[in-house]
């Protein structure tokens, strides 16, 4: 996990920004399943998968996000600004949902 003192942190390539998906992840401290999703996310991110964009759930941003989705439980998983997931990282279904982005 993230351990800088940073609300957010963005990985991936610059030069893929417009065409890459984002994927933000509203993370708790403290959290096993947050843990394990920013593992594989950022493994994807640097491999150029997609962008990873972590949230703290304590920021206003992390507010904003977890009052708009209402996630049962941790991490809240957007990709392109989009509910995903709650909870363990369904990895199926993200890599079901990149492929059907990256072909339309």
């Amino acid at each position: 996990m993230n351990t800088t003192n940073n609300t957010w942190a963005r990985v991936g390539h610059q030069t893929d920004r417009a065409a890459s998906p984002m994927v933000t992840v509203v993370t708790a401290e403290a959290c096993h399943l947050c843990e394990d999703a920013h593992t594989e996310l950022l493994n994807r991110a640097t491999q150029g998968q997609l962008l990873l964009d972590q949230v703290d759930a304590e920021s206003p941003q992390g507010q904003k996000l977890l009052h708009q989705h209402r996630p049962a439980m941790f991490p809240l998983v957007l990709l392109d600004g989009a509910f995903l997931s709650a909870g363990r990282l369904p990895r199926r279904k993200l890599d079901r949902a990149l492929a059907a982005r990256k072909a339309s």
